[in-house]
């Protein structure tokens, strides 16, 4: 084997495995709680390893979470483009969207929606306007096709999806749920079956 193969393979390892360490760090902790210390350490890897991927935590949580982005667009893409009934579709998203907050942290959503990094802020809205622009054009097909209510404006939809996110640094109203998964599943069940043409 070519060693230059084994040397990009063993980075890939040490990237992988910080992007692995910080995800699961910070899904269990927050984000302002974790340290790239905590995170080295954990990893197995050196900070002259972390920095050498990495300019700081911030670059780190873009790089993880744009990661998670695509991963999971890619995903709900392939829910949206299954040749089944959207109400179907509308109950997968809801399941896969749960599935997806199995493990995430009442503190790592506090911490990634409220950050007071400006650009982390900016991050976050850049990818959850992409997402959400992919997500209105779906109502906008499926309004078109009569599976949402014709009264409905998609721009509407739009709109409420992007005060959903709000919610989640409501301390009052996520006390009365044991894990943002519950909050996300109440939420989600009384959106999506608010809009469905019965």
């Amino acid at each position: 084997m070519d060693n230059s193969k084994v040397v990009v393979n063993k980075e890939n390892q040490k990237l992988k495995q910080i992007l692995a360490t910080a995800q699961d760090l910070f899904f269990r902790y927050g984000i302002r709680r974790v340290t790239v210390e905590e995170i080295c350490r954990t990893a197995g890897v050196s900070k002259m390893t972390f920095y050498k991927y990495f300019k700081n935590k911030i670059d780190l949580v873009k790089k993880l979470m744009e990661k998670i982005y695509d991963q999971a667009m890619a995903e709900y893409r392939q829910i949206m483009d299954k040749p089944i009934p959207y109400v179907q579709k509308i109950e997968e998203t809801i399941q896969w969207k749960l599935e997806q907050q199995k493990n995430i942290s009442q503190e790592f959503i506090k911490d990634y929606l409220s950050s007071d990094n400006e650009e982390l802020l900016r991050f976050f809205h850049q990818k959850r306007d992409e997402m959400l622009k992919e997500i209105l054009d779906d109502y906008s097909k499926a309004q078109e096709e009569g599976d949402i209510r014709q009264d409905l404006k998609p721009e509407f939809i739009l709109y409420l999806l992007n005060k959903l996110t709000e919610f989640y640094q409501d301390e009052s109203l996520l006390k009365m749920y044991g894990s943002p998964r519950e909050l996300t599943k109440e939420v989600l069940n009384f959106f999506f079956y608010g809009i469905l043409v019965r």
